[in-house]
């Protein structure tokens, strides 16, 4: 083993697989190796698993914050060889095999690299400040407390145009995320605003869903797009088509036809990037910053460093621009990975099998294309539920979310719906100190 360590990490004569990033990827691989012969470092920014899926219900009050994140140290608790570390990477050092992070140097024997992706806003500077995106927990709790807030605001106006900038909506990007945020807030409008709101009219609260593309949901069949789109339609969502979005300020947002309106609420779900490390040379990128890997998830050019999930392009017929940016990529990326690196001596290549693909739009709509079987609403709704309640981590996280969601289900209601606020100590609002907000309830 290499002899740069950081704090407190046990010295011994296993070989060391750094893991950078606790997502999907990164801990199904972990899980692999958990019996290894390996001393596994998992880094990340983050002390827990995010469950990105299901944001979009945080960031709309159907579940709490805590439902879909797992602490990573429990996750590994009773695995003596499984080492966790917070912090976040500054370089990599592919020729020395080490890494430079915000607590030290740490060398490797084999470095895998599972970062996933970042929102991409195509370099607009006005959208990346005003926009909202939804990548983490903290992103959608911030929606979630924006959304709560504008509430409370559009009761309090008597401006009929602030009143309007307040209670409209934009969601830009129809792949699952946005259409399933849109379906969420159109659920909101017709049965949360006329209970909770009933001073105010429901139809004053307005949907828009824009999409670049000739449909939503792209990497589904046109039948099962054409399904989500009348499915929003039904309740209330408008969605423009074959619409890019050009400009925003926080007040107005301007569209590729040269339409323009006021709103204070813009969620951006319109595409992601990698973001690149340090000391990683730009030859080994592909277009979007995802990093170039062979047949074994091995980075082009490289020994002993490898990528999986989002983060990662690997080519192969099926696939040439690689694979998509899904979960169960990144799931089977990350198993194969494991045996290969517990299989030295007779590594397999790895071939996607796509398992399908789902989407909900609200209560009892929904779309799956799963191999050999399609079908659209309650059914499909059905199968989504209980697809993303066996992926969730922890037994106590799957009570918890079926609860809420049979809650809500039976009462058309969810009490939730709670503005947290960041508490600031006085010095720091002296020095008007702006801190990132993350609450887990």
């Amino acid at each position: 083993m290499k002899s740069k360590s950081l704090a407190n990490l046990p010295i011994n004569d296993k070989k060391r697989v750094v893991i950078i990033g606790g997502g999907f990827a990164g801990l199904k691989l972990a899980y692999g190796l958990t019996k290894s012969k390996y001393q596994v470092v998992i880094i990340d920014k983050n002390n827990f698993h995010q469950f990105q899926p299901l944001m979009y219900q945080v960031a709309t009050a159907a579940l709490e914050p805590s439902s879909i994140a797992f602490p990573i140290r429990k996750i590994f608790q009773k695995n003596d060889n499984i080492h966790f570390r917070l912090c976040e990477v500054l370089s990599v050092n592919m020729e020395g095999s080490s890494i430079i992070t915000s607590i030290g140097e740490l060398s490797y024997d084999y470095l895998v690299i599972a970062t996933g992706v970042q929102t991409n806003f195509f370099d607009n500077k006005n959208l990346e400040q005003n926009c909202i995106p939804m990548k983490s927990v903290s992103e959608s709790i911030y929606l979630r407390n924006m959304i709560l807030s504008n509430f409370e605001k559009a009761m309090n106006t008597k401006s009929d145009e602030e009143l309007s900038s307040l209670l409209e909506f934009v969601v830009v990007g129809g792949g699952p995320t946005g259409t399933e945020l849109s379906g969420a807030l159109a659920e909101i409008k017709n049965n949360v605003m006329p209970k909770e709101y009933p001073e105010m009219s429901y139809k004053s609260m307005k949907i828009t869903l824009i999409e670049a593309s000739p449909k939503i949901l792209n990497g589904f069949d046109q039948k099962s797009s054409d399904k989500a789109y009348e499915y929003l339609n039904k309740l209330g969502v408008k969605i423009l088509l074959n619409t890019a979005v050009k400009d925003y300020d926080g007040k107005t947002i301007t569209l590729s036809n040269g339409s323009s309106f006021k709103t204070q609420n813009v969620v951006w779900a319109a595409g992601v990037k990698g973001k690149k490390i340090k000391g990683i040379e730009d030859t080994y990128y592909s277009p979007a910053n995802r990093i170039k890997v062979d047949q074994y998830s091995k980075i082009i050019g490289s020994d002993n460093v490898y990528a999986i999930g989002d983060i990662s392009t690997m080519q192969d017929e099926k696939y040439p621009k690689g694979h998509p940016q899904v979960a169960q990529v990144a799931i089977q990326q990350a198993k194969k990975l494991g045996y290969n690196l517990n299989h030295l001596e007779a590594p397999k290549a790895f071939k996607y099998r796509d398992l399908g693909s789902l989407a909900t739009i609200g209560r009892n709509k929904a779309v799956a294309e799963l191999p050999n079987f399609k079908t659209q609403g309650i059914l499909a709704w059905w199968i989504w539920l209980a697809v993303h309640i066996l992926q969730i981590i922890g037994v106590k996280n799957k009570i918890f979310i079926f609860l809420n969601w049979a809650w809500s289900y039976f009462t058309y209601d969810q009490s939730l719906r709670l503005l947290i606020k960041p508490y600031k100590p006085a010095k720091e609002k002296k020095q008007g100190v702006v801190e990132e907000e993350m609450v887990l309830n």
